[in-house]
Order: C-alpha cells, then structure tokens, then sequence
C-alpha cells in the first residue's frame, strides 16, 4: 500500500527506503520536496522559504533498534 505524503512510520532498518527520510530533525530542500513542504511548512524548523525541517522524533523511538520515517513520496492526504 502506498503511503500518504508526511505518514510517520517506523522501521526497524537503519537507512530510509526510497521516497522516505528519518525523523531526526534535518533540514530539507523546498524545491526538492514542495509536496512535503505544502503540508508541514515551516513548522519544526527551517525557514520556510528555501529550507524546512522534518519532526525530531530520535528520542519517541520505540526501540533501540527501531527509527521513525517520514514519507515524501506517496499519495496526497484529503480531507475528505
């Protein structure tokens, strides 16, 4: 199934699939991911023109061996 744009999961690997990025903080290219940035904005950081910043969730994790992701490709969330 594919996953919506911005859908936090995590994974129990230590490197992001294709079309996710870990929730560690980092700032990320608006022109690279304009959807991503549609729905977050400048929320957790970045300044919100060239940069923004994905949730810092190192320390939610469930387990030492698990890490949260963020999808930045997928289906677009409705709010229907």
């Amino acid at each position: 199934m594919e996953p919506y744009i911005g859908q936090i999961q995590a994974f129990s690997f230590n490197y992001a699939p294709r079309g996710w990025v870990v929730c560690d903080g980092q700032l990320l290219s608006v022109a690279q991911y304009q959807p991503l940035f549609a729905l977050l904005g400048p929320r957790f950081g970045g300044n919100g023109t060239t940069t923004f910043a994905v949730p810092d969730l190192r320390n939610a994790s469930l387990a030492n061996s698990c890490l949260y992701y963020i999808a930045t490709e997928g289906l677009w969330p409705s709010q229907n």
